[in-house]
């Protein structure tokens, strides 16, 4: 199968969602207008809330989203065949991810830039509110190891990556003091973009250098060092001002990250690299190699971000809301972010799938699993002398995407002897999409732990109190650092992909409940839909992950601990979404039937005068 028709067609479903759907949205069931004024502008207070160009902002939001699930959820999909993961991209994504991320930025504009879980007290209920918060702390938690082990795995014995990696930190500090400090109460964007753009490509070109010199054995690290380096920089990240660190560094990965994606696209229309997986696999039954079960209901939660994904609610009641300038900038934020995003998923299925099926199957499972698939390799040999790393065997997806995704640069004119540099431009390219995730994760589990000890010690709900930051951003490092160094891919996946889509599920009641609160509710069936469909799969499959592969850990030497915490963590996400998706049904129905909207709600749409009723706010 020629991948042309297949890129041109999601491309030509994301323009028309985006210009049609996306419009409808803002304009009937959210209402959106600029006379509103932004929490960034009436909570300005230089930290945290600070009002941001859309462009910036857009930086920020896309680069704190994209991390590696539009990457690798793809990848090990591919596992199932082309066709499952490409419909579940595009349809779920202009359908479900886009919706869930702009409703839920508009409803966090609304409620003060508060988090997910606190527009869920307001309204819904406090018990609701309070539920929500202890499960989307832990479903973050373990979505933050999730990320966080695929970057360990890819740059572990890397010098050449660590150290391209590593120089956007004082890139981005640099940019971060140029944008925002050097012209007092201006923002400066072109000078710091051509700046760091430019020493970001020589850090790519200078690592191969550095990789072949005596410096390379200090960059040189095992995985558990890696994830000890991550908790440190993840825990500075989160205390840090937005401005110094979090906003420059997402701003500049994203001229990577857009910029190798439009590559990739022009890749896609010149080389033309065809399809060798089939739309179904054997697999799809299960019994496959590297995701264990059946494509219905597993699919859905193994490609999460690039079609929904619920820790993207996090991000858009985060950071996001506390640094929008205008309220019409939520839709180019909310909605277009997202519909990139599963472009980027698009297009990671298809390097992948550009494989041979012997090439991604070896270097996704282990030596032994793939010799008793019968399955032979056709280019692997080739790919390892080239890149000048071995291959075989390197797990967690991001190996087998950056070969996929340095096979179709190589076919590029002039570029066929520079696979080496493509393959580490590609693994620098996924750490960097999930690095930025994970620094803004953090910060988010750092406002929603804050939020919820500000309940027992008022001060730790103050954002801006440097103790409270300290101490909640230590014990969330603690929490997603641990799952990483005791856990593997194939026990920390399946956990953060059931989880993150059982936290969509929670979004979305959420903002349904707001939509109908707002006496909306004719549109309401906007994220109701979603909601009913991915709360069935997700639920299907956390039940069939415990039977399947969290309990029977609990038998294997070594693996008892993690098998029983795996366990418990699944079945406390499975009970915090029915009690929260029931609460909020009940809250609907009173609603409809004349119950008085929850005093904190948003009220109706802007009078005339463009001042808001307050009567039920």
């Amino acid at each position: 199968m020629n991948t042309l028709p297949v890129l041109v067609g999601a491309l030509c479903v994301y323009a028309l969602a985006y210009r049609y759907y996306s419009a409808f949205i803002a304009a009937k069931a959210l209402a959106l207008d600029d006379r509103r004024t932004t929490p960034a502008h009436a909570f300005a207070d230089g930290h945290n809330y600070v009002a941001s160009p859309r462009w910036v902002l857009f930086g920020h939001h896309f680069a704190a989203i994209a991390g590696a699930g539009p990457l690798v959820g793809p990848t090990l999909a591919a596992q199932f065949g082309f066709a499952p993961g490409f419909l579940w991209l595009v349809i779920g994504g202009v359908l479900a991810g886009c919706v869930q991320d702009f409703t839920v930025l508009v409803a966090s504009l609304r409620h003060r830039g508060r988090s997910v879980a606190d527009i869920a007290r307001t309204e819904i209920s406090p018990f609701a509110g309070l539920v929500a918060m202890i499960a989307v702390l832990f479903i973050l938690l373990v979505t933050l190891a999730g990320l966080g082990i695929v970057v360990v795995n890819a740059l572990s014995n890397s010098p050449w990556g660590v150290f391209t990696i590593g120089m956007t930190i004082p890139i981005a500090l640099i940019m971060g003091f140029w944008m925002f400090k050097s012209h007092a109460g201006k923002i400066t964007v072109t000078g710091p973009s051509i700046f760091g753009v430019t020493l970001l490509l020589a850090g790519v070109i200078a690592g191969r250098w550095v990789a072949q010199t005596s410096v390379a054995a200090s960059l040189t690290f095992t995985p558990h060092q890696i994830t000890f380096l991550m908790c440190i920089y993840g825990l500075v990240a989160s205390v840090l001002p937005v401005w110094l660190l979090l906003e420059p560094r997402d701003y500049l990965s994203t001229y990577v990250k857009l910029g190798t994606i439009a590559i990739l696209v022009v890749g896609v229309f010149i080389v033309h690299p065809n399809i060798n997986f089939p739309n179904f696999t054997q697999f799809v039954g299960g019994g496959g190699p590297i995701i264990k079960g059946k494509l219905f209901p597993f699919l859905f939660v193994t490609i999460a971000c690039g079609a929904i994904s619920g820790f993207h609610s996090l991000v858009s009641s985060g950071t996001t809301p506390k640094m929008l300038d205008k309220e019409t900038d939520a839709r180019f934020i909310g909605y277009g972010a997202m519909v990139c995003e599963s472009l980027v998923g698009v297009l990671a299925l298809i390097a992948a799938c550009s494989m041979y099926p012997g090439d991604y199957f070896a270097i996704n499972t282990t030596p032994e699993v793939f010799h008793k698939l019968g399955m032979a390799t056709v280019n692997l040999d080739m790919f390892s002398r080239e890149v000048g790393e071995k291959l075989a065997g390197r797990t967690g997806g991001a190996v087998s995407l950056a070969v996929g995704m340095a096979q179709i640069f190589k076919g590029l004119p002039g570029m066929d002897r520079l696979m080496g540099y493509w393959y580490h431009y590609a693994i620098m390219f996924e750490a960097l999409f999930i690095l930025t995730t994970v620094d803004t994760g953090t910060r988010v589990a750092r406002y929603v732990l804050q939020e919820l000890m500000g309940k027992i010690h008022k001060p730790f709900g103050n954002s801006a109190w440097l103790p409270g930051n300290l101490i909640t951003s230590f014990f969330v490092v603690l929490g997603w650092g641990y799952m990483i160094y005791t856990g593997t891919i194939s026990t920390i996946w399946p956990l953060f992909g059931t989880g993150n889509q059982l936290l969509a599920t929670i979004a979305l009641a959420v903002s349904t409940t707001f939509l109908i609160n707002m006496g909306k509710a004719e549109y309401a069936w906007i994220t109701a839909v979603p909601m009913c469909f991915v709360g069935v799969t997700t639920l299907t499959a956390g039940v069939e992950s415990i039977q399947n592969i969290f309990w029977p850990l609990t038998s294997k030497p070594g693996m008892v601990f993690t098998g029983y915490l795996d366990s418990a963590l699944m079945s406390m996400f499975i009970v915090g979404v029915i009690l929260v998706v029931c609460n909020a049904a009940w809250c609907w129905y009173r609603v409809l039937h004349g119950a008085p909207v929850p005093q904190e709600a948003f009220g109706p749409p802007l009078t005339a005068t463009g001042e808001v009723k307050m009567g039920c706010c």
